[in-house]
């Protein structure tokens, strides 16, 4: 036992500790206690009967509508015979929400001030306390040691998923009433002022962002010469271009590959099992291989579907209207396929530079032709190959293309420098966000004297 307070980094820790009995949470102050939460709180205490009105509208929340910091980040509109048969759960003031499935997305948030018609998934465990503080109960769920329980005692490989019941057989730390007050204003306050910075930055990368897209797009679409001649481009909002540039469509100087839709079923053929790409690999400037998927399919269709050095990757559903995220894959995994919701763009002449075409498809004009007109069709693959297909792509000669892209490198290396660092330092705001929680909530740190 500590036999006096002690200073953890610029705060002070409790006079004395005991074993808390959990290994996710070590030592505890002398004078908590350690209660399962279903000795606290309830769990799943209400919920939309089916005899609810047909008409009866509300507010719905899915698991995917939960960010593990910024808590509910989006509803849908419903009425209840429209909606999805998990839209059930009722939730009141005070409650916590917590994922049952998919339980590493950590969806969990607290339910402040909600309107008279928020339903939440029967995804959700909907925990309501007691005989404990909700500021403090929703705190202690989402700190590190309880999350890392439900991971941990989640079953399932591919949706990992844990009960309510078993839920509630977690034990979690027990100060008193007051106490858990203090430390939940203590984390109201601090979480706050920390989430204003991580905001402050996120902002500036937005800014970033823009000047990125700004120097990017000018210099695709205008070129580098202040003094060169220019003529109209036909295009409202390309405007102008250079002169001595032509005015393509993409289809005159590319060939568009679809990709493999899933569930084929394939009999007295030889299969081969080769890497797949998914839409959720091609984010906005990079790709994200860390998981890749396999697919089982015919030996003699894997060249159909194979994705060569070069190809400019256009995602449907991606940052602009129904098209976005060009990106130029060069071979970073051999004999990779790609899936049907991605396009490769396969430059078919010498005219044409990859990496100069990936600049102009995420360019402003692009942005502007990809949302300019929405097509009315159940086949949106086939609304987007023909919209891809009919791009107008502003043509320099090849060397001015190479030329375009030496400057951009060098004009935006700095501008990426630059949100590199704001990403480390958000980053380690979160790192001290979480461990923060985790120091209040488990008694590693005294808050008392912190808040008047």
């Amino acid at each position: 036992m500590k036999s006096s307070a002690v200073r953890s980094g610029k705060r002070a820790t409790y006079p004395a500790y005991k074993p808390s009995g959990m290994e996710w949470v070590g030592d505890i102050p002398e004078h908590w206690d350690v209660r399962r939460i279903k000795y606290t709180a309830s769990i799943n205490d209400e919920a939309l009967s089916e005899a609810t009105n047909p008409e009866f509208e509300f507010n719905y929340v899915d698991i995917s509508s939960v960010d593990p910091v910024k808590g509910i980040v989006a509803t849908e509109v419903y009425r209840f015979e429209d909606a999805p048969s998990r839209a059930r759960r009722i939730v009141r003031e005070g409650d916590t929400i917590v994922s049952t499935v998919r339980t590493y997305l950590r969806a969990i948030a607290a339910i402040r001030s909600p309107d008279d018609s928020l339903i939440v998934s029967t995804g959700f465990a909907v925990v309501r306390p007691r005989t404990i503080n909700p500021g403090y109960l929703s705190y202690m769920l989402r700190s590190p040691f309880f999350i890392d329980t439900i991971v941990s005692r989640s079953t399932g490989v591919s949706y990992p998923a844990i009960n309510a019941a078993e839920i509630g057989n977690i034990g979690v730390t027990i100060p008193s009433i007051k106490e858990q007050q203090t430390i939940a204003s203590f984390l109201d306050r601090e979480t706050a002022r920390i989430d204003a910075l991580i905001e402050k930055k996120q902002r500036q990368i937005e800014l970033l962002q823009e000047k990125r897209s700004a120097l990017i797009s000018h210099a695709v679409t205008k070129g580098l010469d202040p003094d060169a001649k220019m003529k109209d481009s036909g295009i409202e909002w390309l405007g102008e271009i250079p002169e001595h540039w032509s005015l393509k469509r993409l289809k005159f100087v590319s060939t568009l590959q679809t990709g493999l839709t899933l569930g084929k079923k394939y009999e007295n053929e030889e299969l081969v099992t080769r890497p797949y790409l998914r839409v959720a690999n091609v984010q906005d400037g990079y790709l994200d291989l860390t998981t890749i998927t396999e697919i089982e399919l015919p030996n003699k269709d894997t060249a159909r579907y194979e994705l060569r050095h070069g190809d400019v990757l256009m995602t449907e559903g991606g940052d602009f209207d129904k098209l976005g995220r060009g990106y130029v894959w060069e071979d970073q995994i051999p004999g990779c396929l790609h899936q049907n919701h991605i396009f490769a763009v396969r430059p078919n002449s010498s005219e044409l530079n990859s990496h100069f075409l990936a600049s102009v498809l995420t360019s402003f004009h692009g942005k502007n032709y990809f949302t300019s007109t929405s097509q009315q069709t159940t086949n949106l693959a086939t609304t987007n190959s023909t919209k891809l297909r009919s791009f107008p792509l502003p043509l320099p000669p090849l060397t001015e293309q190479e030329e375009i892209l030496r400057h951009l490198r060098r004009s935006t290396g700095h501008l990426d420098n630059l949100r590199h660092k704001i990403d480390l330092s958000i980053e380690k705001l979160r790192e001290y966000r979480t461990a923060l929680i985790s120091a209040a909530v488990t008694g590693k740190i005294d808050v008392r004297k912190e808040v008047s």
